[in-house]
């Protein structure tokens, strides 16, 4: 062979994606794929650890993980990639997105890759709440990674100080308002120097509101995504509970209460109870500087939380060789002991059982029973809000709820509105 045919042949390779070793062909298939976070910081150096690991493991498969910023900003990157004809393999976004990646046919069910009993047993090895948000008509869409619900953190100290038991955190909406009530202390003037509980209402309100919602009696939306629920009398009793709080009780802020801050709000003493995700929870751990507590939301009709966080999705626009390689990943990183090496980590809640049996989550807990409460919660959790059209459909719930907590609408009113915008939004989703 001359060596210029030898050179095309070569570059056609290269081309290709074969590498060469030894003297043969190898064929390394390359797996791109978006993950949420911004570039640097810890969770990136785990992402990236996890690549390399996995690499080493499989020589054949060379992956390249792209920090794509927030959730929204990676589902808007996803989107606009698949409209150009060059999406990603896979992609860990919102499981919430996931009517909204089926209906611009952006993702692939993973039941066809679902080849073995081994397979399908790792399939059915993940909390049915997760999956809630991962299955719909029947197919499987996205498999739980980074998942979570919502969590009562309280301040210990303050318990005492208000002659409460520091180890009894409040199990029903009416013991919540008592403690908020005893735990909200005001100055001379009758200023607030430290409020009894702060539930955010900016970021994600309704996920906070969901889980009100839940308690009452009823979750937001069907399993199809074409209907939600928002005008329901045990919705609209949801919301009156929190205006109480503001506007009765006098034992919560007013007006909108800022996601990123509540946190803060706990460390500096503001506040002895809020409602935050789990995925707080290595935060709160790092920076409370006061024995705090950790237990699951309080029931009214009954206990509940909806899910939260991001699922894996593999991209119709991938090769079959680079589905089969997604696919080994996923079921590689979501083992027993690598999904709770993540949770200790990350602070997300382990998204398997199995994977709370291992030593090292075992002793974990041990030594900081609080990780266990959102695992134990799961039994109680519903699908997070999710139908086709989703940030429109959502937006008008979160509307409604700022609205509502402003005081520009009672909370029958706001619902009422919201419920108008939404059937608007999913007239044409309905078969």
């Amino acid at each position: 062979m001359g060596i210029r045919v030898w050179q095309k042949l070569a570059a056609a390779l290269a081309a290709a994606g074969l590498v060469f070793a030894a003297g043969s062909a190898v064929a390394q298939t390359e797996v791109s794929f978006y993950y949420p976070v911004a570039v640097g910081g810890p969770i990136t150096k785990i992402v990236d650890g996890f690549a390399a690991d996995f690499e080493k493991e499989n020589p054949g498969i060379k992956l390249k993980p792209i920090y794509s910023g927030s959730y929204q900003e990676s589902i808007t990157k996803a989107l606009t990639a698949v409209k150009s004809g060059e999406p990603p393999v896979m992609s860990i976004l919102l499981s919430t997105d996931m009517f909204t990646l089926i209906d611009e046919e952006a993702i692939v069910p993973f039941d066809p890759l679902v080849k073995t009993p081994n397979d399908q047993a790792w399939l059915k090895s993940f909390y049915p709440a997760f999956m809630e948000n991962s299955q719909t008509g029947g197919k499987t869409w996205g498999i739980p990674f980074q998942r979570s619900t919502i969590v009562l953190y309280y301040n210990k100290e303050m318990f005492k100080e208000a002659g409460l038991d520091p180890n009894k955190p409040p199990a029903t909406w009416n013991e919540m308002t008592q403690y908020a009530e005893k735990l909200t202390k005001r100055d001379a003037s009758g200023k607030v120097t430290q409020w009894g509980i702060q539930i955010p209402s900016s970021g994600f309100p309704y996920w906070l509101f969901q889980a009100l919602a839940i308690q009452a009696g009823t979750n937001l939306m069907n399993q199809a995504g074409t209907e939600v629920y928002y005008d329901k009398p045990e919705v609209v009793r949801a919301l009156s509970y929190w205006v109480d709080l503001v506007k009765k009780y006098k034992v919560h802020p007013e007006g909108i209460v800022e996601w990123g801050t509540t946190p803060k709000d706990f460390f500096e003493r503001k506040v002895a109870m809020i409602w935050t995700t789990t995925g707080n929870l290595t935060n709160v751990k790092n920076n409370a500087k006061f024995d705090f507590g950790v237990a699951m939301l309080p029931a009214d009709k009954q206990r509940g939380s909806p899910t939260g966080g991001g699922n894996f999705y593999i991209f119709a626009k991938s090769t079959p060789a680079q589905r089969e390689a997604a696919m080994k990943f996923i079921k590689w990183v979501t083992t027993p002991e690598r999904a709770a090496q993540w949770g200790i980590d990350t602070g997300y809640v382990a998204v398997r059982a199995d994977a709370w049996d291992t030593p090292v989550m075992k002793q974990y807990v041990a030594g900081f029973p609080a990780a266990a409460v959102a695992r134990d919660q799961l039994p109680y959790a519903k699908a997070e809000l999710s139908t086709h059209d989703n940030q429109r459909v959502t937006k008008a719930l979160n509307d409604a709820l700022q609205a509502a907590l402003t005081g520009t609408k009672t909370p029958e009113a706001a619902l009422k509105d919201a419920q108008r915008e939404a059937d608007r939004l999913l007239r044409p989703f309905k078969k």
